[in-house]
């Protein structure tokens, strides 16, 4: 197929597939997050987190499943880099007490890459009148920017100071 003959649902189908690597892959990383975690809370923010992962993953195939597709994903390099980021840091600060610290900053990269990507899939449904798939975007989206704050909100209460 013709480059110009791509419509703007090929292209939500191709962050679509994206996203659901992405998910995939923060699946298998939070339990690492969550053992190298210094502090009981953010350890269970991780736990607590990879349930949510999983509702997001189960959204995700919602949405394939709207548009008459397998649920699939492709190779997303930027989620690839980002995990990388985060097995270097548990790794270079290990046992140290910048580790919590450092394990917060590479969640919340995850989280604003995963806000950037859901906002788009859902502006792009919204333009392709898909509005079932605007809606599990959009509950995907809100809980992402939760997760966001209360990442924050842990980071400016204890994790920060404690590295500092």
């Amino acid at each position: 197929m013709a480059a110009k003959e791509k419509t703007l649902e090929d292209l939500f189908l191709n962050g679509l597939k994206d996203v659901y690597y992405t998910e995939k892959q923060i699946l298998r990383a939070l339990p690492k997050m969550a053992k190298a975690a210094e502090s009981d809370e953010l350890r269970q923010a991780f736990e607590t987190h990879r349930g949510e992962t999983e509702g997001q993953v189960q959204r995700l195939e919602q949405v394939f499943e709207i548009m008459g597709k397998k649920a699939s994903g492709k190779t997303c390099p930027a989620i690839q880099g980002i995990i990388e980021e985060g097995r270097e840091v548990m790794e270079t600060f290990a046992e140290s007490e910048a580790l919590d610290a450092g394990l917060l900053a590479a969640a919340q990269s995850v989280e604003h890459y995963e806000i950037s990507r859901y906002g788009t899939l859902r502006s792009w449904a919204q333009e392709l009148g898909m509005k079932n798939a605007v809606k599990l975007l959009e509950e995907t989206l809100a809980a992402g920017k939760q997760s966001d704050q209360l990442l924050t909100e842990l980071a400016e209460a204890r994790m920060n100071q404690k590295a500092a």
